[in-house]
């Protein structure tokens, strides 16, 4: 029996959970009111963590081959992230956006169900498979997230309340996802050696992947070589997203992707 027939009251559970930890945001506890909020917050990303270790289990493989298989994965990273940010700055609003991303995610699966049958095909059957694919999902969440806080930055900017600690956030964010990056492209690279007999093929998926890095290095490097400025480091990071997004689904839909070996993601 498929596991997926009870992915809508994992779901449903999560975002209940989610929304009361919203709600506590605007209610005036007369206690320790971060705790009920992490609490709630924290139970809708179990749910969905418990979910989809089932769903490992009962596909005998990790849900990790589809675009509809990689977004639960998102709904279960995205919360921690939240989490992590508000606890460490108390950014309400990233803790949201993390939450009602999540959602989002949950909601597109509900109406969109993908095949998760168990087949997985030769090339998905390398020790570098699971490493590979949750760097990228984790490090691709974290670097959504900081496309989040510069464009926030940038309304700030305009403003004029722009203050420091929204580019120091940002910069946490990317240097840790910058990381996590490096070592899918790092960990792709052995795949591939494993696969296809060869570290780097310049397939479609592989170029925009080395774009990507490179879109998130140019910024690093413009941060570190402008200190002072503000409004073009924040433009270079949330331009280097929408990189981000071309090369992990926009590229499926490019002409190249007929010649491409990962079209295989899809479905």
């Amino acid at each position: 029996m498929n596991y997926w027939i009870y992915f809508s009251n994992y779901a449903f559970f999560a975002i209940i959970c989610w929304l009361i930890c919203m709600l506590l945001q605007v209610v005036k506890l007369k206690r320790n009111k971060m705790l009920p909020i992490l609490l709630f917050a924290a139970l809708g990303g179990l749910s969905m963590v418990v979910f989809t270790y089932n769903l490992w289990q009962n596909l005998g493989r990790p849900p990790m081959r589809t675009l509809g298989e990689t977004r639960l994965w998102y709904a279960v990273f995205l919360p921690v992230i939240g989490i992590i940010t508000y606890i460490r700055w108390q950014y309400k609003w990233l803790l949201n956006y993390s939450l009602v991303m999540a959602t989002v995610f949950l909601t597109i699966n509900y109406f969109n169900p993908d095949t998760y049958n168990k087949a997985l095909m030769p090339a998905l059957q390398s020790v570098w498979f699971v490493p590979h694919v949750l760097v990228y999902i984790f490090s691709y969440a974290l670097l959504a997230a900081s496309s989040i806080v510069a464009c926030y930055g940038l309304f700030e900017y305009y403003r004029g309340k722009y203050k420091n600690n929204i580019l120091q956030l940002a910069n946490n964010l990317v240097y840790v996802g910058f990381g996590f990056l490096s070592l899918g492209l790092l960990f792709g690279a052995l795949w591939a050696k494993e696969a296809w007999g060869h570290y780097w093929t310049w397939d479609p998926k592989e170029t925009w992947a080395m774009l990507t890095w490179l879109g998130y290095l140019i910024y690093i490097h413009m941060h570190y070589r402008y200190p002072d400025s503000v409004k073009p480091v924040l433009i270079t990071l949330a331009l280097a997203f929408v990189i981000l997004l071309l090369c992990w689904f926009g590229v499926n839909y490019m002409p190249s992707s007929a010649q491409s070996v990962h079209t295989y993601t899809n479905g």
